[in-house]
């Protein structure tokens, strides 16, 4: 694919392979946020009210990490794609059911969502360095972010 932008920012062959890395991460995260938000809407029980209100903040996260994601993927002259199809194609993330889930499921499913997320910016953080330093520094930054969320969802399993 060629890009519209005269001025380049990375030579083509580092272009296009940090753009794959990051492509693969903003469907993640768009596939996250819709999944966080299925939860949120479906999560009934015992502390429902606080964990509703949990994935609210997870979700602000995750839609500012995506935006991030896919801003940087424009800085690097290629278009990003998160359309419905390719999140639905591509994702790395497991289905999350359409009914009710109970707390304690939902804990569990939504802690191995972000688990699936963080493997696989850490997976891209592991090749970009030598890529692109500015997408390395980009998905560790927003691997923190998420890491923390994990642990404050997980540590409600113990």
């Amino acid at each position: 694919m060629t890009t519209p932008f005269k001025r380049q920012i990375l030579d083509d062959a580092n272009q296009q392979k940090t753009v794959d890395l990051l492509q693969q991460n903003l469907v993640n995260l768009v596939d996250l946020a819709l999944l966080l938000k299925q939860a949120h809407w479906n999560v009934v029980g015992h502390n429902f009210r606080s964990v509703h209100l949990q994935l609210d903040e997870i979700i602000a996260s995750v839609r500012e990490a995506s935006d991030e994601v896919a801003e940087r993927i424009s800085a690097l002259g290629l278009p990003p794609d998160g359309r419905s199809s390719t999140v639905a194609e591509k994702t790395d993330l497991a289905s999350y059911p359409s009914d009710f889930q109970q707390v304690p499921e939902t804990i569990s499913r939504v802690a191995d969502a972000l688990k699936t997320t963080v493997d696989q910016l850490r997976e891209a953080i592991a090749s970009l360095g030598d890529l692109d330093p500015i997408s390395e520094d980009m998905c560790i930054g927003i691997s923190g972010v998420l890491e923390k969320h994990l642990w404050m969802v997980q540590s409600q399993e113990v």
